[in-house]
C-alpha cells in the first residue's frame, strides 16, 4: 500500500467513488478467503452504523431503535452504500463471506425471541385467548382474500411473477406476505414501547406468532407446489405443530429443575447458562431442520422456561449481546439482499402504491375489526391494528425465499421491500397516535424505556 499517495481527502473520496487507491489497497489486503477479516470488519461497521441511524430515528423521527436498525441494513446493502460506491460495498461484504453473517444474524434473532418467550405472561393469554384467536384469524383471512382479488391483476404484469406459475400457487404467496407480521420486530416495539408485560403486548405478539407461524406454512406449501415435493409441507406443518404440543405438554415440568438450582444459588451458573443455551440451540435446530424457521423453536421453548430469578438472571446475561452485538447482523444479512431502485416506471409505482394500500387494509383493518368484535375497546383495538400491520424483516425473509426459488421477480420482490418498509416504519407513530399517548398520560403506561437515560438508544 503506497501511504505516500494516499491523502485524508484522498481516502475520503475514495470511499465514495471505490476506484482510487485506497479502495485498491483494501481490496487486495481482504481477499475473500479472510473470512475473519472481513467478519470483524463488517460487525464493526454493523454495529456503528445501526447505533447512529437507530439514534437518528430515534431522536428525529421518533422511531424505536430497532426500526432505525432495519433501515440501517438496507442502507449498507446495494440499496445505498452500494449505489453510491459498488466497488466498496463488495470489497466490505462479499459474497463468499455472507454465510458467515447469516450463521450470526441467525443466532442474534434466534435468542432475541428465546428471550422475549421467556417474558410472555401466560395468564394474559389465557385471559386474550379469545381476542388473540380472533385477531390471529382475522389477520390470516383478510390478506388472503385481498391476495385472490389483486393476484389476476398481477400476474398481467410481465416479470412480477414466475413465467407459469399457477394462480393459485401466486395467490398463496401474496398472501402468505400480506398476512405475515414481522415478529421479531414486533417483539422488539413491544418492549420498546413498555408493552411487554400488558395484555395488549401479549394479545399483540401471541397473535402475531401464530400469524407467521401460518404464513411459513403456507410458504411451505408453495414451495412444495412449485418443486420442492410434497414432503416439504407435511415435514414443516407436521413437525412444527409436533415440536411445539410436546413443548407446550411437557417442556415446563421437564426444565423446572433448572428454575430451582437457580433459585437454590441465588444467581445462574456458567454450567446452568450452558445449558440453557445447547437447549435453546437444539430447539432452534429443530424447527430449522422441519421447515418452519429457528426463530420459532426459540419462542415456543423461552414460553416453557422457568420465570422468577432464572428469567431475570438469563436476561441479564444474554439480553446484551443479543441486542447489541448478534440481532443487528440479522438486518444487515437482509438488507444486503434488497434492491431499491427496481421499481424505475409510472405503472409499477403505480402497482407499488396499490399493494401497499391494499397491504394495510387487509392486515390492520382486519385486526382492529376483530378485536373490536371480541370485545376490546376502540382505542385497545386500534393499538392492535398498528402494531400488527408491522412486517419487517421477516418479510424480507420470506420474499428473499420467494426470489431465489423464482416465485417472484425483482420488481415485485422491491415493491414487497417498500411494503415492509413503509408499515414498519408506520406501527411505532401510529401506536403512539391512537394509543400510547393517552395511555402513558393516564398512566396507564409508563414512559417509553429509554428516554429518560437514553440507554434504549
Amino acid at each position: 500500500m503506497d501511504f505516500d499517495n494516499i491523502s485524508l481527502g484522498g481516502l475520503l473520496r475514495d470511499a465514495f467513488t471505490a476506484h482510487g487507491p485506497a479502495s485498491q489497497a483494501v481490496a487486495k489486503t481482504f481477499a475473500p478467503g479472510d473470512y475473519s477479516i472481513h467478519f470483524f470488519l463488517q460487525l464493526a461497521l454493523i454495529l456503528l452504523t445501526c447505533r447512529l441511524v437507530g439514534w437518528l430515528g430515534k431522536r428525529f423521527l421518533a422511531q424505536p431503535q430497532v426500526v432505525g436498525e432495519m433501515i440501517a441494513g438496507v442502507f449498507l446493502g446495494p440499496s445505498l452504500l452500494g449505489l453510491l460506491s459498488p466497488d466498496l460495498q463488495t470489497t466490505i461484504f462479499p459474497k463468499e463471506t455472507r454465510s458467515v453473517l447469516y450463521a450470526g444474524a441467525q443466532l442474534g434473532v434466534g435468542l432475541y425471541m428465546f428471550l422475549v418467550g421467556t417474558t410472555l405472561r401466560l395468564d394474559h393469554f389465557r385471559t386474550k385467548a379469545r381476542s388473540a384467536g380472533a385477531v390471529s384469524l382475522a389477520g390470516i383471512l383478510a390478506p388472503f382474500f385481498i391476495a385472490f382479488l389483486i393476484t389476476p391483476l398481477l400476474l398481467r404484469v410481465p416479470g412480477l411473477f414466475a413465467a407459469g406459475i399457477s394462480q393459485v400457487n401466486a395467490t398463496l404467496f401474496m398472501g402468505a406476505c400480506i398476512a405475515l407480521t414481522a415478529f421479531p420486530m414486533l417483539a422488539r416495539i413491544i418492549n420498546e414501547r413498555g408493552l411487554a408485560d400488558t395484555s395488549l403486548g401479549t394479545l399483540s405478539l401471541t397473535a402475531g406468532a401464530f400469524d407467521d407461524a401460518a404464513s411459513w406454512c403456507v410458504l411451505a406449501l408453495v414451495l412444495a407446489a412449485f418443486g420442492a415435493g410434497p414432503g416439504v409441507a407435511i415435514l414443516a406443518i407436521g413437525g412444527g405443530v409436533g415440536y411445539a404440543a410436546f413443548i407446550i405438554l411437557f417442556g415446563k415440568k421437564l426444565l423446572s429443575p433448572l428454575g430451582r438450582i437457580v433459585e437454590r444459588e441465588g444467581h445462574m451458573s456458567y454450567t446452568v447458562l450452558g445449558i440453557t443455551i445447547a437447549l435453546f440451540c437444539l430447539s432452534a435446530f429443530i424447527m430449522d431442520a422441519v421447515g418452519i424457521h429457528s426463530i420459532f423453536g426459540g419462542f415456543i421453548l423461552g414460553t416453557v422456561m422457568p420465570r422468577g430469578l432464572f428469567a431475570a438472571e438469563l436476561k441479564k446475561k444474554v439480553e446484551p449481546l443479543a441486542v447489541v452485538l448478534l440481532l443487528p447482523m440479522f438486518f444487515t444479512y437482509s438488507g444486503l439482499n434488497t434492491r431499491m431502485d427496481m421499481v424505475n416506471s409510472a405503472e409499477l409505482m403505480l402497482i407499488a402504491a396499490g399493494v401497499l394500500v391494499a397491504s394495510v387494509v387487509a392486515k390492520g383493518g382486519a385486526c382492529y375489526l376483530a378485536a373490536r368484535m371480541s370485545g376490546e375497546d376502540n382505542r385497545t383495538a386500534l393499538g392492535i391494528g398498528a402494531l400488527m400491520n408491522s412486517r419487517g424483516l421477516m418479510e424480507l425473509i420470506i420474499i428473499n425465499i420467494g426470489l431465489q426459488k423464482g416465485i417472484i421477480g425483482p420488481a415485485l420482490f422491491s415493491m414487497l421491500v417498500l411494503m415492509a418498509i413503509v408499515t414498519t416504519m408506520m406501527a411505532s407513530p401510529l401506536f403512539e397516535l391512537v394509543y400510547g399517548r393517552k395511555a402513558r398520560a393516564s398512566g396507564e403506561l409508563g414512559a417509553v424505556p429509554g428516554d429518560a437515560a437514553g440507554h434504549a438508544a
